[in-house]
């Protein structure tokens, strides 16, 4: 069995693999040999890449520029034996860390919950025994035997099939079943036309068969598609990318300050130690250490609001991405649509029918031409349905209260709309039991079934495409149960009528035979058949889907259907849904023919694309990106990891995707619906806007902690505040104040506004022009009332610094509600609406008590009593900062 990997098993024999496998095929593999191969091939499972553990994911969090400023000052002021500043400075930093790092560690877990729940069976011959294993059990040379519903365990050699289909999208991107065969293909033959194969993560979706394992694991050709990941790009998100730049930026500008703050002071021939500790405190006042723990647990609690409606992030940015979508590309089925099959149309002689009701429960009416449910009297009709209801191999089923089929989808549709015609299975099949079948093949294109009925003698049964049926038929039978000649003109113009709309049409006949027959032959029903109707089917658009794409259009983000299906099905569901009006698909033909700067062109212009090959998901993705959108990609097959993984915020299907599309997307939608993609676009949104609030409402104070002592340097007067009691300020202020703006509810019209640039910065120049304002009144405010008390009321320099700290937390808490929202005003919101604003403020003003009055707290901050005229100058100027920033926005919003 050595140097087996690779071999072209489509194009060798059965038995020749069998012998290659040392396999039997009415045996299977004993127990000693199970073993043997186990040891030397694995599990047949995909080996997971090693990702990050827990303590690289602990001490990355400290990689970020901003924190080592603030270890680079903690290890300085500990050198210095400033022991308890040294303390504070590392506890900050400490924290930020471990928030982050728990919150990872959850998002991590969400994953492997997810995973646990995708457990996969196999039934496999072993020492001549049926044996129902975990699938990653599975050895090479295994027989493994496959029925309607199974998921196949791995690549496997067919050795015998019984009229087998095998959804092969996950793997090829065709959503259309493969009917499988038994032939040596030619050596060339394309992994999607292998016929004799099948392959790990498929589904049988009709039909019995056997087959022998020839690859397992990472062998497969799932496996290898997985190692193609890694050749794919990997996009930093919008979020990161912007943080990153502010970082930056906010770096140079906190060192550069410090740097001027200790050269001023030497020039003005100040103390070298105390220009250092100057420098500190203006490094640590200017840097937002609230802002690691804010940025993670805003992302958080997006996070578990996006999991309530059924999407779980893998990733914390992708939070806040999706809120910076400006195009949605989707799949078709299963997302946009039910992936139920539904009859909607019956034409029976020159009568078409309305088939109401989606999806696989058989609630709905069948409507004649004017409205009423009048197809009851309908023999003609009810001989349709009864056609469809016996010939037909597969079951409806209600399972936690949830309809689902066994067996095909098409037949499903059939046994559906007998239902709702009024046709009990049960009563049909006891009244004409089946004898005998002529299986589906595709050579033949149809069915048959023989029954015997009530009345007496035998009826044979047949669906199948339009053209088989026509060429055995010479009567028909009209609207009033009446046969009369066959106008096969008459039939081929319903069909285009309802090809047009998207439907997918199966024709129906019948033919009685004398008693006396048990069995049928395709001889039997090469003629002399009467043609009963056709039955028009589509997989429905989902109702929220539509509300869905509206919302997304009016909040300014184009919605793109990109889809393995038919050109005229997709534009037919595009139109359900709103995407399109008259648009014609491009298809996948059409995209393999054109440049990529004739792509550039088309690709904002087209939103449905019909037979697209996966590999072309990631060229609309790349094409969509060099037009400047940040784009969300859904998928579940293995073929589309790629494409998720580069797009912008990949999101993979919970229940149809794969595990390798889960691995390489950003968000799973647990309920594979499009309404959840848009509903979490909406919370990615007010995510964002809570992180802006929380950036222009801290961002000031630490603009103006930096100016109070850059001021105080160049006046050359005493520290209002030093370094210990600015992280008092910053640490207690945003873990009780600003975080409170995390909790703020979505502002109402957050879906009508248009998406944000992808190249705007996270601060507008207005909020940046109303922060450096604050910043201003901040150091006014503070400097002043320092002065103050030290010349006009006589205090010492503990009980002047103890007003000025007072002051910024007053002066923030007051300006928290102006920041509630950045244009409207807090009464506009509802004064009331976010109660944690209330409890955190609460705290805070009991915590500044207790730093103001309680004596360890004097000892440990620096700080002393003041009494009531203090704290009445106090209120005064903080409330003015509200005002004034109050008076700002209105005459922003006039303007």
């Amino acid at each position: 069995m050595d140097n087996l990997i690779g071999k072209h098993w489509h194009h060798l024999p059965a038995e020749e693999v069998i012998d290659l496998l040392d396999g039997n095929k009415d045996q299977g593999l004993d127990l000693f040999e199970i073993n043997h191969r186990r040891e030397k091939f694995g599990a047949n499972t995909l080996t997971q890449k090693k990702g990050k553990g827990p303590l690289l994911r602990f001490l990355l969090q400290f990689h970020q520029p901003l924190v080592y400023i603030l270890l680079a000052a903690a290890l300085i002021t500990f050198l210095l034996q400033e022991w308890v500043d040294a303390g504070v400075i590392f506890g900050v930093v400490l924290v930020n860390s471990v928030i982050g790092f728990l919150q990872e560690s959850k998002a991590v877990k969400a994953m492997e919950a997810l995973a646990q729940t995708m457990v996969t069976e196999a039934t496999v011959l072993r020492s001549g025994e049926k044996r129902r294993i975990s699938s990653a059990e599975v050895v090479p040379g295994d027989i493994v035997l496959l029925q309607s519903g199974d998921k196949v365990p791995a690549d496997m050699r067919l050795l015998s099939i019984r009229d087998l289909q095998v959804d092969e999208s996950a793997l090829t991107g065709e959503s259309v079943a493969v009917q499988k065969c038994m032939e040596v293909l030619p050596h060339d033959t394309i992994l999607a036309e292998r016929k004799n194969m099948v392959y790990g993560s498929s589904l049988v979706t009709y039909g019995q068969a056997s087959g022998i394992v020839v690859s397992i694991g990472d062998d497969t050709e799932v496996g290898r598609i997985s190692e193609l990941l890694s050749s794919t790009e990997e996009l930093e998100t919008p979020l990161l990318k912007k943080i990153s730049a502010f970082s930056k930026v906010l770096l140079y500008v906190i060192l550069g300050l410090a740097a001027l703050t200790f050269g001023v002071g030497l020039l003005r021939g100040q103390g070298a130690f105390d220009m250092f500790m100057a420098s500190v405190a203006l490094a640590v006042g200017a840097i937002p250490e609230g802002l690691p723990a804010a940025m993670t647990i805003t992302l958080a609690i997006g996070v578990a609001r996006m999991a309530r409606k059924q999407a779980i992030i893998r990733k914390l940015p992708a939070v806040e991405t999706l809120g910076s979508t400006t195009v949605i590309c989707s799949d078709k089925t299963g997302t946009l649509t039910e992936n139920q099959m539904t009859v909607q149309e019956i034409a029976v002689g020159s009568t078409f029918f309305e088939v109401t009701g989606g999806g696989y429960a058989p609630s709905g009416r069948i409507l004649a031409p004017d409205g009423t449910a009048s197809h009851a009297s309908s023999a003609a009709l009810l001989e349709c349905l009864r056609c469809g209801l016996l010939c037909n191999d597969s079951l409806i089923v209600e399972k936690d209260e949830r309809w689902t089929v066994q067996g095909d989808p098409t037949e499903g549709a059939l046994l559906v709309a007998a239902a709702k015609g009024g046709l009990s299975d049960r009563e049909e099949t006891e009244a004409r039991p089946r004898l005998d079948t002529i299986p589906f093949e595709s050579q033949h294109q149809y069915m048959a079934t023989l029954h015997t009925v009530p009345e007496g003698g035998l009826v044979v049964y047949a669906k199948g495409s339009v053209e088989a049926m026509l060429e055995r038929c010479s009567l028909a039978l009209s609207s009033d149960g009446e046969q009369v000649k066959l106008d096969a003109d008459g039939i081929l113009g319903a069909v285009d009528a309802m090809a047009a709309k998207g439907l997918r049409v199966l024709a129906f006949a019948r033919m009685g035979l004398p008693e006396g027959r048990k069995t049928i032959s395709h001889e039997d029903v090469a003629s002399g058949m009467t043609f009963l109707g056709l039955q028009g089917m589509i997989d429905p658009p989902r109702a929220e889907a539509i509300e869905a794409v509206r919302n997304c259009h009016s909040a300014g983000i184009n919605v793109k259907m990109i889809t393995g299906d038919h050109a005229v099905t997709a534009s037919a569901i595009a139109r359900q849904i709103g995407l399109v009006r008259g648009e014609k698909a491009l298809t996948g033909r059409e995209l393999a023919e054109m440049s990529d700067s004739k792509l550039l062109e088309t690709v904002e212009e087209v939103s449905v694309y019909a037979r697209v090959a996966p590999e072309q998901k990631l060229r609309l993705v790349e094409a969509l990106q060099t037009r400047g959108h940040i784009v969300a990609m859904t998928g579940d097959g293995v073929n589309d990891a790629p494409a998720l993984k580069r797009a912008d915020i990949g999101v993979a299907m919970g229940i149809t995707g794969t595990d390798v599309a889960k691995e390489a997307a950003d968000m799973v939608l647990t309920d594979d619906n499009f309404a959840s993609i848009e509903a979490a676009v909406e919370e990615g949104r007010g995510t964002f806007d809570n992180l802006t609030k929380f950036l222009v409402w801290t961002l000031p104070t630490n603009v103006g902690e930096g100016l109070v002592i850059l001021t105080s340097v160049l006046l050359g007067t005493m520290l209002p505040i030093v370094a210990v009691q600015i992280l008092w300020i910053n640490m207690t202020t945003a873990v009780l104040l600003g975080l409170m703006l995390v909790f703020e509810p979505k502002e109402p019209d957050i879906m009508a506004r248009p998406p944000r640039a992808p190249d705007e910065p996270i601060l507008t120049p207005v909020l940046v022009r109303r922060m450096l304002l604050v910043g201003v009144l901040l150091v006014l405010g503070a400097f002043g009332l320092f002065k103050w008390e030290l010349s006009k009321n006589g205090a010492t320099l503990e009980e002047a610094r103890t007003v000025a700290v007072n002051l910024f937390v007053l002066a923030e808490l007051f300006y928290l509600f102006n920041c509630r929202s950045l244009t409207k005003s807090p009464f506009a919101l509802g004064f009331f609406s976010n109660p944690w604003i209330f409890a955190g403020c609460s705290a805070m003003i009991l915590l500044q008590l207790l730093f103001t009055y309680v004596p360890a707290m004097n000892t440990a901050f620096h700080s002393a009593p003041i009494g009531i005229d203090s704290w009445i100058r106090l209120l005064a100027v903080a409330v003015s900062v509200m005002l004034i920033v109050g008076f700002e926005k209105r005459l922003l919003r006039k303007g």
